[in-house]
């Protein structure tokens, strides 16, 4: 029997009460589920853990899985593969997976040492009867000093040019012989158990791509504490389904399991592309029908930047793909998503018109409560109220992350335009440390903004290069997407 995770956003509006329960809220982007009693029992029983396994409840279940409200939890007994069906695909340049510039001849057991390690020490632990996986692939992607080893179970690749990550990628993938790869970066260690809970999501013959959850691995520096905070890798601790334009639409390449075909079929990753080409792939997959899912339960580390700059040249990085991504998949990229209303709202307010923004916002619960008519009236409040507060945030990221040149020359021109941008520079900061009930939030945050302008910059300076607009143009939707009974 396959047990669910409800998404945090998950509510069903008088659950227990007879005739009540029906509607369910739930899922990202936001939608709304309207129930047949029949629905709304099967419903109950999954919020149990106890949700029978039939053909009929597992089509009625997948609406909510797509959308993004309910998460599977499969047993790890039920994957058809096991370790031996995974091969090892490792991109590296001038770093190798591990240090074979003093030992040439390194064989498998050494190698693999690096990538299987207890969590609580990084110590390398190799399992009884072998390496916890299948052959290891390494692709040199002309390091100018040539990485070369030996060893049974080990191909070692070379380009003779630099070619980028994805290409790298793309020649160990045309080598691979077994049914799921698992592309790893030089600088991440795998736990012991790291690859079970990945397996598992494979039982979904849609699924094509699983990924862990990446936390900074801890160190003493100053650096490698913030990016055990801060890290854009680690994705947080709830499970999810990866899609544009939801609370997880990326994860990072630094270690991906995937069907060898399905990535095959697809072309690999895109070699067009220096830093984006994890998001391009994933994408590309789901766009073509097939799921994708971030998977917390494994965790794995990566080593965190040797310095500030080198953090601040990695964040330009991932801001310089925002414009050819946009190019190939159009409004994903947008800096914001919100309904028109919410965005009068914030617009009424960085003018000092407080009374006018909360008439536009009332007005929307009297509009929502008519649009959904059998939705409690405190339910239509709580979620007005919400939308209005998740767009507030999203302006301000997207003013501290891709807008801030603009908003900088405003607040230097403009008295009227610099407490807006005060307010969203400090407000979110402020917000954390009162729900963490630490001032480590604030203490971060001169750092944190460092970091985001240097997304931002990399944003302008790719939107530039591309002349593509699409990382700095808002999108408004409009709210709830309909589900299905």
């Amino acid at each position: 029997m396959t047990r669910f995770r409800l998404d945090p956003t998950w509510r069903r509006p008088g659950a227990g009460q007879p005739g009540a329960g029906q509607l369910v809220i739930a899922g990202s982007p936001l939608r709304l589920f309207r129930l047949s009693p029949g629905g709304a029992h099967v419903i109950a029983q999954v919020e149990a853990g106890e949700a029978p396994e039939t053909a009929a409840v597992r089509q009625f279940l997948d609406r909510f899985v797509e959308a993004g409200a309910l998460h599977p939890m499969p047993e790890p007994a039920a994957s058809p593969f096991t370790a031996d069906d995974v091969t090892i695909v490792i991109p590296a340049f001038a770093s190798p997976p591990t240090d074979l510039t003093t030992d040439p001849t390194t064989d498998l057991t050494t190698i693999w040492a690096r990538f299987v390690s207890e969590p609580e020490t990084n110590q390398p632990q190799i399992p009884e009867g072998g390496p916890e996986g299948g052959p290891v692939i390494v692709v040199d992607d002309a390091s100018p000093t040539p990485l070369a080893g030996t060893g049974h179970g080990v191909t070692w690749l070379r380009h003779d040019t630099n070619r980028g990550p994805g290409a790298a990628r793309n020649t160990g993938l045309a080598h691979v012989t077994t049914p799921l790869v698992a592309f790893v970066d030089t600088d991440v260690s795998l736990p012991t158990g790291w690859l079970e809970p990945l397996l598992a999501h494979f039982a979904d013959d849609r699924v094509a791509l699983v990924a862990p959850r990446v936390k900074s691995a801890p160190g003493p520096s100053r650096l490698a504490a913030y990016e055990t905070r801060h890290s854009p890798l680690d994705l947080g601790e709830q499970p999810a389904r990866i899609a544009a334009g939801t609370r997880v639409s990326y994860v990072p390449a630094a270690v991906l399991v995937c069907r060898t075909e399905t990535l095959r079929e697809l072309g690999g990753f895109d070699e067009g592309l220096r830093f984006g080409e994890d998001v391009d792939l994933l994408w590309r997959l789901t766009e073509a029908g097939y799921r994708a899912r971030y998977e917390p339960a494994s965790v794995v580390l990566h080593a965190p930047r040797s310095s500030w700059g080198e953090l601040w040249r990695q964040r330009f990085g991932y801001g310089r793909s925002a414009a050819p991504l946009a190019r190939r998949h159009g409004r994903a990229l947008a800096p914001v998503r919100m309904s028109g209303w919410s965005a009068a709202v914030w617009a009424l307010i960085a003018l000092r018109r407080p009374w006018m923004a909360i008439s536009v916002a009332a007005g929307t619960i009297v509009a929502l409560r008519r649009k959904l008519g059998d939705v409690p009236p405190r339910e239509s409040a709580r979620l007005v109220g919400l939308g209005h507060l998740a767009a507030g945030g999203q302006f301000a990221r997207a003013i501290t992350r891709v807008w801030w040149p603009v908003a900088a020359v405003l607040a230097l021109v403009s008295r009227r335009a610099r407490l807006p941008v005060l307010m969203a520079v400090l407000a979110p900061r402020l917000g954390e440390a009162l729900r963490s009930r630490s001032s480590t939030p604030l203490a971060d945050s001169p750092a944190r903004l460092a970091d985001e302008m240097a997304y931002g910059a990399g944003v302008w300076a790719g939107v530039i290069a591309e002349r593509e607009l699409g990382p700095l143009v808002p999108e408004f939707t409009t709210w709830p997407q309909r589900g299905g009974r």
